[in-house]
């Protein structure tokens, strides 16, 4: 059986954590800055988990299982 190759675009846009959790960047924070408060653009900096519906494609896209 061949190996499965990683999905480039997965392995550049998630991270997996010590315990296992797949973490994403927070979406919104491209542009528009100036409408949104402070206390949202913080919020931007951090991590967010991956939710539990899509934790197994992505899984697979980066390769493990």
């Amino acid at each position: 059986m061949p190996k499965t190759k990683t999905g480039s675009g997965a392995k550049k846009r998630f991270k997996v954590t010590a315990s296992g959790k797949l973490m994403r960047r927070q979406a919104m924070q491209s542009h528009n800055l100036e409408h949104k408060s402070p206390k949202r653009k913080r919020k931007f900096g951090k991590d967010q988990p991956v939710s539990a519906t899509d934790a197994p494609r992505i899984k697979r896209l980066l390769g493990l299982r």
